[in-house]
């Protein structure tokens, strides 16, 4: 690889955000390696025959010259793909994205980050220490399950996190209560509902809230005003949706203001294509967990109405919650220097942290940039602003 710089960059993961990182900054000319396994999370925290929930526009991984969008994976295997894309294939177009951008994938695990004087030190997972100028972490979510207070503390093969299931037909002929109101918790039920299981969905809203059902036309592609309503990376509602695809806009509003627009714009909802798979699979809404009894008979639910409910299986899909902490590769001294509010890195511009040349990728950066980050659209925006800034910061 050529470079132009003496610059060089370790890029820990190598999901959308680590194959974004690397796209762009080969685009700059800067010397990089990327550790990790890819589209690890996509691949083994994600049920079979999960489906990618956002539009064909807002999928595609980002490179400075956008030569490796879905479209040129679907053309360069003779492909008729259309959206929603499965989550197999949603993989398999990231894996050809890394043979193009980081063909040199080194998998080993990053252990352990040591700053110093003149950059990190990175332990791997053999022995081996490698001296970089800068970091970039872009190593996703999957470590972060959010398990809601209520079930904290409890201990039992009989309640675990979506995260830590591929299959859903080892439920077969089991009542599962899942837990949660998001895409996650909808689809999931609609999965273990079509492998056998008897499924009710709990649900702390007093309604469950599905995309695209009040005015679905808007978002036809055959409404010559799409694009006025919806910008290609399709995270939020109208209006909002423009705020969120802009973090340097977004970034203007005061923090409460920022707060609330992100609330908003990823509150927990459905496809509208899910309606007609959950017909037959019961869902209570306005309730949550108050607690948990476990006996011979499975665990029962204390529902906050009053009611109860006896499962086989309580399935957690409640999402992530970023913090810092659960990065193991992240330690107590490293941690100490990285400025934060409640888990999330405080970001400059670069997505660069307190800690000079330790940058942050994904969900990690939607405390400083909008929730735009949390979804594979973000790539585009999170890519560039990386290169950019190391650009800028190496030309000094």
């Amino acid at each position: 690889m050529k470079t132009q710089n003496k610059q060089r960059i370790a890029i820990i993961g190598a999901g959308p955000y680590g194959l974004a990182a690397a796209a762009h900054l080969r685009g700059k000319g800067v010397d990089f390696e990327v550790f990790g396994q890819p589209m690890s999370f996509w691949a083994d925290q994600m049920p079979e025959g999960m489906v990618v929930r956002s539009t064909w526009d807002a999928c595609h991984i980002s490179d400075p010259e956008e030569r490796l969008t879905l479209d040129a994976y679907a053309q360069a295997h003779h492909l008729d793909l259309v959206a929603p894309l499965d989550r197999e294939e949603f993989v398999r177009y990231g894996v050809w994205v890394q043979t193009q951008v980081a063909p040199d994938l080194d998998r080993r695990r990053v252990l352990d980050i040591r700053a110093g004087e003149a950059g990190f030190s990175l332990v791997l997972d053999d022995g081996e220490i490698r001296q970089v100028n800068r970091v970039v972490v872009a190593a996703g979510i999957g470590q972060s399950p959010r398990i809601p207070t209520e079930f904290q503390g409890v201990v039992s093969a009989r309640l675990t996190h979506s995260s830590e299931h591929k299959r859903m037909d080892v439920f077969a002929g089991k009542r599962v209560a899942v837990v949660g109101g998001g895409q996650t918790a909808l689809e999931s039920a609609a999965l273990l509902h079509e492998n056998g299981a008897d499924v009710t969905v709990v649900v702390r809203r007093p309604k469950v809230h599905f995309l695209d059902q009040t005015v679905p036309w808007l978002k036809s592609e055959a409404n010559p005003l799409r694009r006025v309503f919806y910008p290609p990376s399709d995270v939020g509602p109208p209006g909002l949706n423009w705020i969120v695809a802009t973090p340097g806009l977004f970034r203007c509003f005061p923090k409460r203001l920022q707060d609330q627009i992100a609330a908003r714009s990823i509150r927990p909802a459905g496809s509208g294509w899910l309606v007609p798979r959950l017909r037959n699979v019961a869902i209570k809404t306005g309730a949550c967990v108050t607690g948990t009894t476990e006996d011979a008979e499975g665990m029962r639910l204390h529902l906050s109405d009053g009611s109860e409910m006896q499962v086989d299986h309580v399935y957690l899909a409640t999402g992530y919650r970023v913090d810092l902490r659960k990065y193991t590769f992240l330690g107590p001294e490293i941690l100490s220097r990285i400025e934060q509010a409640d888990g999330y890195p405080i970001l400059k511009r670069g997505l660069e942290s307190s800690v000079p040349g330790l940058h942050f990728m994904g969900a990690p950066a939607a405390h400083s940039f909008g929730p735009l980050c949390r979804f594979v659209s973000g790539t585009k925006f999170a890519g560039r602003a990386l290169a950019a800034g190391i650009a800028r910061a190496s030309s000094l």
